[in-house]
């Protein structure tokens, strides 16, 4: 499944979550899915963000995202991951759905009065703020990579006809 649908897939469940364990489980959806694309990214996306892609494949430890306890149920929706089809549109959205996980996080830790629950909530909130850093870095590096372009190439034009 394209990098898109499922951003948005991970924000539609996010958004219907009505618990804190909802919450958090949707936390790592969206954290195994930023794995997922930086992993993609670091094969086979564009040159300039194959180093910060790498870094978002490799963040959560050691344990990996995957085996997460809260993923066990379904099993991480990353899976379904074929293609990013555009890069740009892709980690736009995925920076949009990591900064609501980080928001929704927030908002379960400031309201739980079990410590274990607080705890996770922190781990995760620190993940996806690290998962957004790289996005954000992979997407100034391709907007350099834009600006950097000729303009005909950037439109992915030849340039203008040449008089007859």
């Amino acid at each position: 499944m394209e990098a898109e649908r499922l951003i948005a897939a991970g924000r539609h469940a996010l958004a219907e979550s009505r618990t804190a364990l909802d919450i958090v489980a949707e936390a790592w959806q969206a954290q195994a899915l930023a794995q997922a694309i930086g992993s993609h990214l670091a094969l086979c996306g564009p040159q300039e963000v194959r180093s910060e892609a790498r870094g978002l494949s490799e963040i959560g430890g050691g344990r990996g995202v995957a085996e997460h306890p809260v993923l066990r149920t379904g099993g991480p929706r990353a899976a379904l991951l074929t293609e990013v089809t555009n890069e740009r549109v892709a980690l736009t959205a995925l920076g949009a759905l990591l900064g609501e996980v980080g928001i929704a996080l927030v908002g379960v830790a400031c309201a739980t009065d079990e410590e274990g629950l607080y705890w996770q909530c922190i781990e995760a909130i620190d993940a996806a703020d690290e998962s957004n850093d790289r996005v954000r870095g992979m997407l100034r590096r391709l907007a350099i990579r834009e600006r950097d372009r000729p303009p005909d190439a950037a439109r992915g034009r030849a340039g203008p006809a040449a008089p007859r």
